[in-house]
Order: C-alpha cells, then structure tokens, then sequence
C-alpha cells in the first residue's frame, strides 16, 4: 500500500511564498510521476505540476513561471515551489503518484493552502 503525506500548507498574503512538500512511502516502482493537483471550493480538481522520474516537468499555463517543482527519487518525495502567490491560488492542494509499473494513481489527503488580499 502506498501513502503520500503532504506538509507545507497554510495561510500566506498575496505576493508571499510557501513551499509545499509531499512523502511517498510503501511499494512504488522505478517509473512513476509525481505531482500536484489543487481544488478549489466549487471547482473540479486541476493539475499543478508534475515531474517523471526521469525529471520531465509539466506545469499549468497558470503557475508557470511562479511555481517549481522537483523531486528526490531516493527519498519519494516531491516539493512544490510557490511564489508570487495571488488569491486564485487557493485551493485544496493533493499529492499525486502515477505508478506505470502497477498501473495505479495513488492521493494524498490534501494540505490547504490560504492566499490573503
């Protein structure tokens, strides 16, 4: 069984900067993507960002420049970079770990992430 632990959220003024961090722990093959997904109140969840092993990044048209994420294979963990933070980043924001070997999509169970005017 594979668990992700996200740390990192919390309540930041516009402009300001958080760093959000998630742990991945259990049986997780080689070839995996992780990456951020976020869901605000009466939205449909959205990706983020994410990285592929191999350190491939996609990021949201709406975070690039803003936002970096990155990885550390040896431990599973997967952090997020967030600058320049604006109201429209709140949000609920989810671990994510995209496991090919075993074809399965594993969450966490969100950080929120507050961003004050």
């Amino acid at each position: 069984q594979v668990q992700l632990v996200e740390s990192g959220g919390g309540l930041v003024r516009v402009g300001g900067s958080l760093r959000l961090s998630c742990a991945a722990s259990g049986s997780i093959s080689a070839i995996n993507t992780m990456g951020w997904f976020r869901q605000a109140p009466g939205n449909e969840r959205e990706l983020v960002a994410t990285v592929t092993s191999g350190g491939t990044t996609n990021y949201a048209d709406s975070v690039k420049g803003r936002f970096t994420i990155s990885r550390d294979n040896a431990k599973n963990t997967v952090t997020l970079q967030m600058n320049s933070l604006t109201p429209e980043d709140t949000a609920t924001y989810y671990c994510n770990l995209r496991d090919f070997m075993v074809a399965q999509n594993y969450w966490g169970k969100g950080t929120l992430v507050t961003v004050s005017s």
